[in-house]
């Protein structure tokens, strides 16, 4: 079949081109296959909050997430939502249109303050809002401090020493910088994957 430039084909192609991981979130087949696709979409939300973090000074958690929902969102493929209902107000809750199985994240969203107000924040994904169903939470931290990389390091130390919430084994690298993986035992009796990310927001201040 001739696929000339004005085909249905050559359009399809072209969006394939421009951006592949439109196309992956919708024919994933495993949770995974998902998870890499939708890290691409996430990890373009994320740089978006911190080429603008000068112009973002001012927004508190909800504010942040609500610009990175609408960032991420991708009409009739991601939808985001900004403060859903689950057993609570979820910060993020991302769903991929037309997918089936359903597939469905929620995400908790911190501006960062220490290790113990981080596992505050994953109290709150893991024993309030999550049912169980959903695939890999998020837990994202808007870092307004110097040293992202070594908070970092920091923060993942501790989850290895306290292993909150029935955590099983020590963190796993992820992809994207300055984050990384954690498994707990879930109330529903299933493992529950656990995205960590750190959004470099510090701003540079004259002395």
């Amino acid at each position: 079949m001739t696929r000339d430039a004005d085909s249905y084909f050559a359009f399809v192609e072209r969006i394939i081109r421009r951006n592949p991981a439109n196309i992956d979130l919708q024919t994933a087949e495993t949770q995974n296959q998902f998870e890499a696709a939708l890290e691409i979409v996430l990890e373009s939300g994320i740089r978006h909050l911190e080429r603008n973090k000068v112009n973002f000074q001012t927004l508190n958690e909800v504010g942040l997430s609500a610009v990175l929902a609408g960032f991420v969102s991708i009409p009739g493929i991601l939808t985001v939502i900004n403060e859903a209902h689950s057993n609570g107000h979820v910060d993020l809750t991302i769903e991929a249109d037309n997918c089936f199985p359903r597939r469905v994240k929620l995400g908790e969203a911190k501006i960062y303050d220490g290790p113990v107000y981080h596992v505050r924040g994953l109290d709150q994904l893991l024993r309030r809002y999550t049912t169980g169903r959903e695939g890999r939470g998020l837990l994202i931290s808007y870092v307004r401090k110097r040293d992202i990389s070594g908070i970092t390091s920091k923060l993942r130390l501790h989850m290895e020493e306290v292993m909150p919430f029935s955590q099983k084994g020590p963190c796993r690298d992820a992809t994207m910088r300055w984050s990384f993986l954690t498994v707990h035992l879930h109330s529903c009796g299933d493992d529950l994957e656990v995205g960590h990310i750190g959004c470099n927001l510090y701003v540079e201040t004259a002395e």
